[in-house]
C-alpha cells in the first residue's frame, strides 16, 4: 500500500524541515486526476490514427475560422513553444495540419487543420467526450463549485507563469 499524501508530506517536513510542503495536497491531487482522467479516456485511442494530446492540440483549429500560429496555440493550451512546435512538426509530416508563411512574420507560420485531421478529431472527440461525462457523472450539484475553484487555481496559476 502506498503512503498518502499527507503521509509523504510528513516524511519531507521530516527530512527537510525547512522545505515549504504545502503545494504537496493540492499538487498531488491533480496529478492524480490527471492520472486518472488519461487512463478512462486511453482505451478510446488504441490504434487510433491520434493521441489524446494531438487530439487536444487539435480542437482549437477544427473550428477556427482563420489560421493559427504555433504560439498562440501554446498560450491557448498553456504549453510550451519549443513543445508545440515539435507535436505540429509531428502532425504536420502525418497529414493532420498543414504550415504556410506567415505574410505578416515569415518567423511565424500559418497553422491549419487538413481534413484528414478533422475527420480524426471528429471521429475521436465525440468519444472522449462520452467516457468524461461518465467520468464527470458523480459530481452532481458539486460541479459548478468544483468549476469555480479550478477556474481560480488556472487563474492564480497563469498569473505566476506569467511573471516567469
Amino acid at each position: 500500500m502506498s503512503p498518502s499524501p499527507a503521509d509523504v508530506r510528513a516524511q519531507w517536513t521530516d527530512h527537510n524541515p525547512g522545505l515549504d510542503t504545502s503545494p504537496m495536497e493540492l499538487i498531488g491531487l491533480l496529478k492524480h486526476a490527471t492520472g486518472l482522467l488519461n487512463r478512462a479516456v486511453e482505451p478510446l485511442y488504441a490504434g487510433a490514427a491520434l493521441t489524446a494530446p494531438e487530439v487536444d492540440m487539435l480542437i482549437p483549429l477544427r473550428h477556427a475560422t482563420d489560421p493559427v500560429i504555433a504560439r498562440r496555440l501554446a498560450e491557448w493550451l498553456g504549453l510550451s513553444r519549443a513543445g508545440v512546435s515539435k507535436a505540429l512538426g509531428k502532425l504536420e509530416k502525418r497529414g493532420f495540419i498543414a504550415r504556410t508563411p506567415n505574410p505578416a512574420d515569415r518567423r511565424a507560420a500559418l497553422v491549419t487543420i487538413t481534413p484528414a485531421g478533422a475527420k480524426a478529431v471528429d471521429d475521436l472527440f465525440p468519444r472522449q467526450l462520452s467516457a468524461e461525462v461518465r467520468l464527470l457523472a458523480g459530481l452532481g450539484e458539486d460541479r459548478e463549485r468544483v468549476l469555480g475553484a479550478l477556474g481560480r487555481l488556472v487563474e492564480v496559476m497563469e498569473r505566476q507563469v506569467g511573471r516567469d
